[in-house]
């Protein structure tokens, strides 16, 4: 009989909920296909994860730290930054997915670990708020407000890619034309 690897288990149920929440969101999920696509027992994903909203909750908010792991936020070089946010969500497109599903299924509600995520982009609008103290970038816009902006900004593209093919063109000169365009308008809008 094979040895037990819970930690191995945990990580495909990860895998498995990633998938799944990111195609049916957080109401047409469900636990058995999770279960099934893991190859484990629902039983373990509840004593393991708790319930589904609090699975999402999990999951999210994962995907969100291993984001700004690999991208943070850097006020001295704001076109590079988009640059590896628009990589990063081409890459990983099922993260913007899954933040659609919150926002469709949550609204302005409060969230599970909703505090978690607030202590998370307080770290990302400090360093923001460093740039415009600094003089980097424009204190014209309030910090909260500029990240928003700018996320919104590189974000869109990957968001609805139905409507970057209808308005912008799918071949590869429009992407890059594109990506300098939002490029261009995150230099003027951070410009002191």
């Amino acid at each position: 009989m094979a040895a037990r690897d819970p930690e191995a288990t945990k990580a495909r149920i990860f895998e498995a909920a990633v998938a799944e929440f990111a195609r049916h969101g957080i109401a047409g999920a469900r636990i058995d296909r999770i279960a099934g696509a893991a190859k484990a027992n629902k039983q373990l994903i509840y004593a393991y994860f708790g319930n589904k909203a609090e699975l999402f909750a999990i999951v999210l908010e994962r995907k969100m730290l291993h984001l700004a792991e690999a991208v943070p936020i850097d006020p001295d070089d704001i076109e590079s930054w988009v640059d590896r946010l628009m990589d990063y969500h081409a890459a990983h497109p099922e993260l913007l997915r899954l933040l659609f599903w919150e926002g469709l299924e949550y609204g302005s509600t409060e969230l599970p670990h909703e505090s978690d995520r607030q202590e998370h982009y307080t770290r990302k609008v400090a360093a923001v708020q460093d740039g415009q103290d600094r003089g980097v970038i424009t204190d014209a816009v309030p910090a909260p407000d500029l990240l928003f902006l700018l996320t919104a900004l590189a974000n869109w593209t990957a968001a609805v890619p139905q409507m970057r093919r209808i308005l912008v063109g799918d071949g590869e000169p429009e992407q890059d034309r594109l990506r300098a365009s939002v490029k261009e308008a995150a230099r003027r809008l951070t410009a002191r």
